[in-house]
């Protein structure tokens, strides 16, 4: 067999991956239907079955190879149970509902509607960590306060999607932020810190985009209590299935809560800047939200808080962990047997300086995402292969190649969190479509305008990799990466000697 074929061979199972997650995730073909949890093993088997026919590997190295990449996420694993039981409380006792409350209390028109929408999901994310919690909680209130206010649906829709994603790209207790800057070797505060003005910036413009469009529309009042008690009993028992929390938070909403509930995030916030380490920062919101709890009769009894915090650990143990140790098992076998040895080549050939090298890692990040179609699998799979390729071809010192490694934890987030909106078989793309059917069941949701209208997405995106090639991210603070002649391709270096 020759050395093309054998390459081709090694790097089927990312294929079988990725069109086992196309398919399942299209509802159109109607094939089959299979979790993530389901397709990995498949893939890390046969991954393994390939490892032993093209370089004869043992079973053992194979699961040692598996057990050693798995293990290198031990501390990520801890903190995404703290960070799941953080989010949890957040939702829960009164904190998602104060930072609602406090958006809404100026009102909202059929102008305002998708702009604010934005906006609070994008402080809610960076709360709760979570994108999937934060468009289940926010969803209902603006997709139905859209309704009454006569507002673009489309674009309230999309504007939701792309501020539930921004707490991902940029939340300190974000499983992808975690877990991509843990592959790396960076700490995330210094990854936020990194980016913290560029993700900003994108998040004005955005909202400055959505403004304009929706400009043309009207400026009468809604409100948000008459917005969810128009949520048809269906919907919230429908809704109660999939996000039990989102229902709490949406009581609350409606009845109120303390505007001092926001004093938790603010907490986490301001010992995150300091520097304090990423567990401390999470027991700190979540102590601060049971007291802060107890205070304002959120908190119903200890038992129960710590209920919340079960329920936490609980879902972070029964899907995103086991799902993370399998495709860390799956990335494991695919570079015991250097599978993307020859795309590494091929970019380490065609690069002529770093900014180029950076750039290409960027649009692998994309190529993996759309491959894989979970940008989870794609942090921990093609994470490994940018930070290889970096460590083995640039020559910089060790300040400059922190940036660098900076720069590739936020290429697997960002791209991977903001790229799954912009295609349409990611499991990001039928997650939203799915629960905005569920929760507004008066409109035909589709890919398409979730695309179309998602511009935080299409700014964060395009904005990265332009700012990145260009070099343009100097005039962001903290935001540069370091170029020639501070930092040098070693094949450069070799030429000149």
């Amino acid at each position: 067999m020759s050395t093309f074929l054998i390459g081709i061979f090694k790097i089927s199972p990312v294929f079988l991956l990725a069109g086992m997650m196309m398919i399942s995730n299209i509802e159109a073909i109607g094939l089959f239907e299979l979790d993530i949890l389901v397709i990995a093993p498949i893939a890390t088997v046969y991954a393994a079955l390939v490892a032993y026919i093209t370089e004869k590997v043992k079973f053992q190295d194979l699961v040692d190879a598996a057990v050693e990449n798995v293990k290198d996420m031990q501390l990520v694993f801890f903190i995404l149970m703290f960070a799941y039981a953080m989010a949890e409380t957040f939702m829960s006792t009164g904190v998602g509902a104060s930072i609602i409350n406090i958006s809404l209390r100026l009102g909202l028109s059929a102008r305002t509607v998708a702009v604010t929408a934005l906006i609070v999901s994008a402080v809610l994310s960076v709360a709760t960590g979570t994108s999937w919690g934060t468009f289940a909680a926010t969803a209902p209130i603006f997709l139905w306060l859209n309704h009454i206010v006569g507002g673009n649906i489309a674009l309230t829709v999309a504007s939701i999607a792309g501020g539930a994603c921004f707490g991902d790209c940029i939340g300190l207790i974000s499983d992808t932020t975690v877990v991509s800057s843990g592959i790396q070797g960076v700490e995330v505060i210094h990854r936020i810190r990194h980016q913290g003005v560029w993700s900003i910036i994108t998040l004005i413009l955005a909202a400055i985009l959505i403004f304009a469009v929706s400009f043309g529309y009207s400026t009468e009042v809604g409100s948000a209590s008459e917005a969810i008690s128009s949520i048809p009993e269906d919907v919230l028992i429908n809704l109660e299935a999939e996000r039990p929390a989102a229902v709490d938070l949406l009581n609350q909403v409606v009845e109120g809560v303390p505007f001092y509930m926001v004093i938790p995030l603010l907490l986490v916030i301001g010992v995150a800047v300091a520097g304090v380490p990423t567990l401390a920062c999470l027991g700190i919101g979540i102590i601060s939200t049971y007291i802060f709890g107890m205070i304002a009769g959120t908190v119903q009894s200890t038992t129960q808080f710590l209920d919340l915090i079960y329920a936490g650990f609980e879902s972070a143990g029964s899907w995103v962990i086991v799902m993370m140790m399998w495709v860390g098992a799956f990335g494991g076998i695919m570079n015991k047997m250097s599978a993307f040895k020859p795309l590494a080549n091929l970019i380490s050939i065609i690069a002529r300086n770093v900014r180029q090298l950076m750039f290409a890692n960027g649009i692998l990040s994309i190529i993996g995402n759309a491959a894989l179609a979970d940008e989870m699998a794609q942090i921990v799979t093609i994470g490994p292969i940018v930070r290889d390729l970096t460590d083995q071809n640039v020559v910089a010192s060790k300040e400059d190649m922190y940036k660098l490694k900076l720069r590739n934890a936020t290429f697997s987030d960002a791209l991977g969190v903001f790229g799954s909106q912009l295609i349409p078989w990611h499991v990001y793309m039928a997650f939203f479509v799915g629960i905005s059917s569920t929760i507004y069941p008066l409109y035909d949701f589709s890919w398409l305008e979730f695309i179309k209208y998602n511009y935080m997405a299409w700014i964060a995106v395009v904005s990265l990799l332009l700012l990145t090639i260009t070099g343009l991210d100097r005039f962001i603070p903290l935001f540069a990466i370091p170029s020639e002649p501070d930092v040098q391709l070693k094949k450069n270096l070799n030429k000149i000697n």
